[in-house]
């Protein structure tokens, strides 16, 4: 029987555990750049991906990620900074790792077996129609994660798949199919390297385009985040500063008077009237802080 890509052996590894220490890292460091570079090759179904999850969202519903071990930590890693960098509701974005919170702290392989699991999990969350689920595994044939798609599918989800090994079971009833074609693994099997580094790339590109179509980023700045500590305090206030080109005082004041949404302090600084206008011009403009501009710009 043929092994999956991610399974086979790198031809560059034998003699690995007797190397010179710099030469078995600069072997990794390669492994690492080769497996990121695969990404280019996926662009566009990670851009119908976005589309999808954004309109989803746009619509209320949510996004929910599903996956096992290593895998389904890159999406976990994703799903929860997306509150924080752009004001994602808690409630708006699932996470299903096999296993749970148990598997924080002992991944233990079995749970990726577990289809009436991931079923359970599915219908627990309660994904279906309006819901976006991405569903990821590398080897694209992890039970858990083939489930987790099937379920949410057909409860009416919308479903995407990403994984490393082309022609594979999950891509089959997917609606989107993110190939990512790493190769063998310097370590082989390990795939939380390369198919995992190329993951966690996929999944930022792919999170970054959803929260650009939810307009929730302005010339490469974050400005839906959630300014919940003296970090992101300060960086809220840069980009107020930034984009309405005033001193860092006066973007501290329309941040206080915002109650900290940088969208609105933006607007209060460019004329809006009050809190109420600036709100009312993100609503008609689709919290589209550009467009909300041009709406207080004609007022």
């Amino acid at each position: 029987m043929s092994s999956a890509k991610t399974e086979e052996r790198h031809d560059k590894a034998m003699g690995l555990d007797v190397m010179h220490p710099a030469l078995a890292l600069r072997l990794l460091a390669a492994g690492q750049q080769a497996a990121a570079k695969v990404v280019d090759a996926a662009i566009e179904p990670i851009s119908a991906a976005a589309r999808i999850a954004a309109d989803c969202l746009s619509s209320g519903g949510r996004l929910a990620y599903a996956g096992a071990g290593s895998s389904g930590l890159m999406a976990m890693a994703d799903a929860l900074e997306l509150p924080g960098t752009y004001g994602i509701a808690l409630d708006k974005i699932v996470v299903l790792l096999a296993g749970g919170a148990a598997s924080l702290t002992d991944l233990a392989g079995g749970y990726e077996d577990d289809m009436a699991l991931a079923r359970r999990d599915v219908q627990a969350a309660g994904i279906g129609q309006g819901d976006c689920l991405v569903a990821v595994s590398a080897s694209g044939s992890t039970p858990y994660a083939l489930a987790a798609l099937d379920e949410a599918r057909k409860n009416g989800a919308r479903v995407v798949a990403v994984a490393n090994n082309p022609g594979t079971v999950l891509f089959q009833d997917a609606e989107v199919s993110i190939l990512l074609q790493t190769p063998p693994e310097v370590v082989s099997g390990s795939t939380r390297m390369g198919a995992g580094t190329a993951q966690k790339i996929a999944f930022n590109m792919f999170s970054t385009l959803v929260g650009i179509h939810l307009g929730h980023v302005h010339d490469g700045h974050m400005v839906n985040l959630k300014a919940d500590n003296a970090k992101l305090r300060g960086r809220a206030i840069r980009i107020v500063s930034d984009i309405a080109e005033i001193g860092d005082a006066e973007a501290g004041r329309y941040l206080t008077l915002s109650s900290g949404s940088v969208k609105i302090a933006i607007l209060l600084a460019a004329g809006a009237s009050d809190v109420a206008a600036a709100q009312a011009a993100l609503s008609e403009a689709g919290q589209s802080l550009r467009r909300a501009l041009s709406l207080v710009a004609t007022h």
